[in-house]
């Protein structure tokens, strides 16, 4: 039997008649309008409040603003800003608008953000002035040059609009008369009619362009990965079924919204639910913690290295965070005497290409069904494994490279030919090694090129990583595949330790005897500061990079 599986028609999801954003928000807006939608703590300690019916309105008028701006179907809009309830309503109020929602990464130097600009064509900017100590005003008015939009080093960008910072008191250094106001942007608005956007938003179609995210590059030039509005609709709809949240999930995230999985995860599972979505643009460990007790938070989303600082903060002992009931990999959190929930998060695989999710099951069912994989094709999906050297679909339970389409499936890559981006039958090869089985069961094993063949076993680094960042004080950790005489490959796991805590090796071991079999254990455990740590903007380890570290310390210590 071959390794080809599909999963349910896409009509056993719910769907909005209309399968636009615009479309979603109205389906949303007429279930839950009056319910709390949007919630933002401000570093000053103010918290901003937003219905499902308020946020709408706040949409319409920044799609309105946007169209008299000029922005037609198909102009890129870039957003640079934090996590704060501007980058929602932008993004929304784009998509109503007709244009295209492009993410830009806050942690990109200079360079990497000229190159996003270009890549994507950006025509208009929203931009939040400086996020913690990035200077944006400064970083734009430096790459633009002299002279007026549009300019010789951004030859698409005509407008920047600036948003004051909610992440620094520091006031603007670079803002001038070629930048215009937030303030002086939104009272464009009023000159728009809104027989006139409600006629433009009954011409957008499910499959017109919606957001543009950029891949991390962490082994090559960022590629820009284009979705559909019925992608974002799609995947918003499914997530509180695939999370099992219940009604009215309060979630919190401290990942920022230019990545792909947080916007469609974090929004589908608030907003599809009635429930509310909790901002918090600068994650500070004390704050957060008394946002959960105060918000009555249901589902943290986040990294476990959020989730150490928050067990090493001061009010850590004393917090009520008896409201959680799901926690993505949350051991750490789940430890807490006030915590009393049995959810674990779904085993899922997918990719910035699917927009999130691709593979799954419910997270409500049985760890018998689960089998240790990680789900099958999500409706609409079709699966593939094939050989990676010919293409060709290989048989169920044997190894290959993972392909997949579906409705959440790229439009493509920005200047990449359709070949360029898919097979001849418009599968998109991940470069993901896996299996499937004869139930349609996914079985992901990491990178093809990061796949650790160990004394003739294949290892996959993510397990491994999976088990190490639920011990206390890992904050980040890179597992991967050393030259060995005996073994082929030998296993070193690259550990930064939370600030302030000294690891103990010993004790890991022990603690990851209890989650791995003996021979996916680390052989060798390192550890790196912050600063040596190679990351790129999207705060991805660059393996190349720390691969050539490991190889220089083994050797140094004679390892």
């Amino acid at each position: 039997m071959l390794a080809i599986k599909s999963g349910a028609a896409l009509e056993a999801e719910r769907l909005p008649e209309q399968q636009t954003i615009p479309g979603y928000l109205a389906d949303i807006c007429e279930r839950y309008g009056d319910r709390e939608a949007v919630v933002m703590r401000c570093p000053d300690g103010s918290t901003v409040r937003h219905s499902y019916a308020e946020f709408s309105a706040l949409v319409e008028q920044v799609a309105k603003a946007l169209i008299a701006s000029g922005v037609d179907r198909g102009t890129r809009v870039g957003v640079l800003m934090s996590n704060r309830t501007e980058y929602l309503v932008a993004a929304f109020g784009i998509a109503a608008a007709g244009g295209v929602c492009v993410a830009l990464n806050t942690f990109s130097t200079a360079s990497e953000l000229q190159l996003q600009l270009n890549d994507a064509a950006v025509a208009v900017l929203l931009f939040e002035e400086r996020i913690l100590k990035q200077d944006f005003s400064a970083t734009l008015r430096s790459l633009a040059g002299e002279g007026c939009a549009p300019y010789v080093s951004l030859p698409f960008l005509r407008e920047m609009v600036w948003l004051s910072s909610v992440t620094s008191t520091q006031a603007p250094t670079s803002i001038d008369e070629e930048m215009t106001s937030w303030r002086e942007f939104l009272s464009r608005s009023t000159v728009v009619e809104s027989a006139v956007l409600a006629a433009r938003q009954s011409q957008l179609f499910p499959g017109d362009p919606a957001g543009i995210f950029f891949s991390s590059g962490t082994t090559s030039r960022p590629k820009g990965i284009i979705h559909s509005q019925r992608a974002f609709v799609i995947q918003w709809e499914r997530c509180p079924r695939i999370f099992a949240v219940g009604d009215g999930s309060r979630t919190w995230t401290g990942n920022g919204f230019f990545w792909s999985a947080n916007i469609a995860m974090a929004v589908g599972c608030a907003f599809s639910s009635g429930g509310a979505i909790i901002i918090q643009p600068v994650f500070d460990e004390n704050v957060a913690l008394e946002l959960i007790a105060q918000e009555r938070i249901s589902f943290l989303m986040g990294r476990p290295h959020q989730w150490s600082r928050l067990k090493a903060a001061s009010g850590w002992n004393s917090a009520d965070l008896s409201s959680l009931k799901q926690i993505t990999k949350g051991e750490i959190i789940t430890s807490h005497p006030t915590v009393d929930t049995d959810w674990v998060v779904p085993n899922s695989f997918g990719t910035t290409e699917t927009l999130a999710l691709c593979t799954s099951f419910d997270a409500n069912t049985s760890q018998e069904d689960y089998a240790q994989s990680f789900g099958g094709p999500l409706p609409g999906n079709t699966l593939k494994v094939v050989d990676p050297m010919t293409g060709e679909p290989v048989a169920c339970g044997e190894q290959g490279e993972i392909c997949i389409k579906g409705p959440t499936l790229m439009l493509g890559y920005l200047g990449k030919p359709w070949e360029d981006c898919f097979d001849e039958q418009g599968y998109y090869r991940t470069g993901d090694g896996g299996y499937v089985d004869d139930q349609g069961r996914l079985y992901w094993e990491g990178r093809l090129t990061d796949i650790i063949k160990c004394g003739g076993a294949n290892v996959s680094p993510e397990e491994v990583d999976t088990a190490i960042a639920g011990f206390p004080g890992v904050k980040r950790t890179q597992t991967l595949g050393a030259p060995d005489d005996l073994l082929g490959e030998t296993i070193v796991s690259c550990i930064v330790p939370v600030a302030g805590v000294e690891l103990d090796s010993d004790t890991l071991r022990t603690h990851l005897k209890q989650h791995l079999a003996s021979y996916k254990l680390p052989r060798t455990i390192l550890y790196f500061s912050d600063d040596e740590y190679p990351l790129t903007a999207n705060e991805k380890v660059k393996t190349a990079e720390l691969r050539q570290l490991v190889e220089a310390r083994l050797k140094n210590n004679n390892l």
